[in-house]
């Protein structure tokens, strides 16, 4: 029979042996997780929000053969553009591109517009968008200096086989930001990141949301 001195001594050696497993294994997945994040491949969720890709899309309320189609390249930049009783900036504050094309089969001529980002707001798998538009090709709507809003949802699809679920937005539809009274035709000043619902359905391409909550106010 072996002595008690000699068994304590055995089980306690086991569990040092244990106990260090565990802090090697805890260790490792931490460093794996540390570096995946570092190397920035496997991030749980972007540090800032995001909006990309283009597609072209369809009015649900009107049949044409007009061709229409959105390019966004938006990026939430929280507290980067102090404005007067906001000296931090704000939580929705967004930089970068959007880009607005559309084919008119009647008149058979294309326009175009492009205006830089100034709010950005997600949900998971939707956001605002607005930007104040910077340039506007020949024959266009007269736009430069406005604000115009865009909303954008991605459901997913649009791979070889699949059609595509995303839907988009815009500010100036038809009963969105112009209403039709007894005087006639009243259009509202779009402010930021204001748009309606993601109406249109998507034909062609796709958009990409990257979703992030809004951070905290500054402290300080």
């Amino acid at each position: 029979m072996r002595p008690v001195r000699s068994i304590l001594h055995t089980r306690k050696a086991a569990s040092v042996a244990v106990v260090m497993a565990v802090v090697i294994a805890v260790a490792a997945s931490a460093t794996a997780v540390t570096g995946a994040t570092a190397s920035g491949k496997s991030p749980q969720r972007p540090v800032h929000a995001s909006v990309t890709g283009s597609a072209e899309f369809r009015l649900p309320y009107s049949e044409d053969a007009d061709i229409r189609s959105f390019t966004f390249d938006a990026h939430a930049a929280p507290y980067s553009r102090p404005v007067p009783g906001a000296s931090t900036g704000l939580p929705t504050d967004a930089y970068g591109t959007v880009a607005v094309s559309h084919y008119s089969a009647d008149r058979d001529i294309t326009y175009t517009a492009e205006g830089k980002v100034d709010c950005l707001v997600t949900a998971p798998g939707s956001a605002t968008v607005t930007a104040v538009i910077t340039e506007v090709g020949a024959g266009g709507p007269d736009w430069v200096g406005e604000r115009l809003g865009f909303s954008v949802h991605d459901g997913g699809g649009g791979e070889p086989g699949k059609a595509s679920r995303d839907r988009v937005g815009f500010s100036w539809a038809d009963g969105v930001n112009k209403a039709y009274t007894d005087e006639g035709e009243v259009e509202s000043p779009v402010g930021p990141c204001m748009a309606p619902a993601a109406f249109a359905p998507v034909t062609g391409g796709g958009y990409r949301v990257r979703h992030a909550d809004l951070p905290l106010w500054p402290t300080g």
